[in-house]
């Protein structure tokens, strides 16, 4: 996911629905950084993004765009949400060590970016959003895959499941 990151899209539309366009790949292939297309036809995809991204998103394309303009003369346009320092693709090392920055001067705990992905899904799925949407949220291949890795019963879950029988076999 985090490679795609590297080289994803966003559409700020003005009525504020945000999308990510995940139509492209970045990965080191014999020592040169290469945009590829999506694994499979399922892999690309548009997804929307909750409201609040929408702002942010705004102000981080702002700042770019102030970047962007002091570094006219080497800045290449890509189009792109997290590019290098320069517009190209981004090393997504780089970006996993970007971050590993970010958290530590914000004095967040050990965390890597990817175990992000892993809690917004486990909420989603704590939240009873239908696992069919979670997995396509998630771009797994297979709803079973969602299913075996991102369910987690809690013994509220269990309480809530089994009480609805109390009606029934009373």
């Amino acid at each position: 996911m985090f490679t795609q990151l590297c080289v994803a899209r966003v559409n700020l539309v003005l009525t504020r629905a945000v999308t990510l366009s995940v139509e492209q790949t970045v990965q080191r292939v014999g020592g040169q950084l290469v945009v590829a297309g999506a694994k499979t036809e399922d892999s690309e995809s548009v997804l929307p993004l909750p409201d609040w991204t929408w702002l942010v998103l705004l102000e981080h394309q702002e700042a770019q765009a102030r970047e962007r303009t002091k570094l006219t003369e080497v800045w290449t346009d890509h189009g792109l949400v997290f590019p290098s320092e320069l517009g190209t693709p981004m090393e997504p090392r780089n970006l996993n060590r970007h971050f590993a920055r970010l958290r530590v001067s914000a004095g967040l705990p050990e965390v890597r970016l990817h175990d992000f992905r892993h809690t917004v899904v486990s909420i989603l799925m704590d939240l009873g959003v239908p696992p069919h949407v979670v997995q396509a949220i998630a771009r797994h291949a297979d709803v079973k895959i969602t299913l075996k890795v991102y369910s987690h019963t809690n013994l509220e879950a269990m309480r809530q499941a089994l009480g609805k029988l109390d009606g029934r076999l009373s």
